[in-house]
């Protein structure tokens, strides 16, 4: 099995936790996306919408969009309930995630930490704002559960976990929401954990 993957984005980094948290080796192939090596014809043959990661689980076969590999991972495990209801909830939080959660925070991330906008620029503030409501909306959730789904660790908090845990790099202040720095707190403690995500390389930024 082979990962071809950056680094430092989040996305990649979902799946890496994984990997880990079910004890399945792979080869990790490294794609300097800020080089172009995700835009060749060799990678768009990969993922002809040229993003990492992209999870090749056996020769010849690919599979890109990291919560798209997450359920492929998960399937058959702890991380993913048998019930169909709980399924369910596991691709609401996922779709949430993609919906609500990183095209603001995991933007506004891109953005403050390459330079590609200013922190006072109004574009990077509506993605903040947004990120804010969906923070908001977690904290909602989870003041009454422990996790996302039935109460139990899944494929969901590893999903969100990514990109929330890095708010603060998106100029997103955690500090008013205590129920998902708790929620944090433990997916942190889960099994497996991976360490923090490594930071850009020095070609990411803007000069």
């Amino acid at each position: 099995m082979r990962l071809y993957d950056y680094l430092p984005s989040a996305n990649g980094y979902k799946v890496r936790t994984l990997l880990k948290q079910l004890g399945l080796a792979y080869e990790l192939v490294p794609v300097d996306i800020f080089a172009g090596e995700s835009h060749t014809a060799d990678f768009h043959a990969k993922n002809p919408d040229g993003r990492i990661p992209v999870l090749e689980p056996e020769p010849g076969r690919f599979l890109a969009e990291s919560n798209a590999i997450l359920l492929f991972l998960a399937e058959g495990t702890r991380f993913l309930p048998e019930d169909r209801f709980a399924r369910a909830q596991v691709h609401q939080w996922m779709f949430f995630e993609q919906n609500a959660v990183e095209p603001n925070i995991g933007t506004a991330r891109f953005w403050l930490l390459t330079g590609r906008q200013p922190p006072e620029s109004d574009v990077l503030r509506n993605r903040v704002q947004n990120g804010e409501r969906a923070l908001a909306a977690m904290e909602r959730h989870l003041g009454r559960h422990t996790f996302l789904v039935e109460e139990r660790y899944t494929v969901a908090d590893v999903c969100l976990y990514a990109y929330v845990h890095l708010a603060p790099e998106a100029g997103v202040d955690l500090a008013p929401y205590p129920s998902v720095r708790a929620w944090l707190e433990r997916v942190k403690a889960q099994p497996g954990f991976l360490g923090p995500v490594p930071p850009y390389s020095a070609n990411a930024r803007v000069r």
